[in-house]
């Protein structure tokens, strides 16, 4: 089992990103890339199974308000991930460039 410190700090840490991920939606709506930007039409969209998506650390923006976010990858072109995280029982889901995004360690 891990240390009981740890646990609270990591418990403390996410209600600490729900509350930024909350404050930072009250600017705005949550941005996500365009089918233009995506290029859905000539790109290959790959789909990841429950058990292979990935944890990351992602960057999104809510009007003009950008923030990190951990998340999952759930879909990707060679250019965007599609991610999903949540905030105070609220599921977010956007599309962001590869770039803003990195493999949470």
């Amino acid at each position: 089992m891990g240390r009981p410190s740890a646990l609270r700090e990591a418990a403390a840490d996410k209600r600490m990103q729900e509350q930024s991920i909350v404050a930072a939606a009250k600017h705005g709506p949550l941005q996500s890339l365009t089918e233009r930007e995506l290029e859905v039409r000539d790109q290959p969209v790959t789909i990841y199974p429950w058990n292979a998506q990935r944890r990351v650390k992602a960057w999104v923006r809510f009007g003009p308000e950008s923030i990190r976010v951990d998340a999952k990858i759930v879909r990707s072109t060679p250019l965007a991930a599609g991610i999903v995280f949540k905030a105070q029982g609220r599921t977010y889901r956007c599309w962001v460039w590869g770039n803003a995004v990195q493999l949470a360690e």
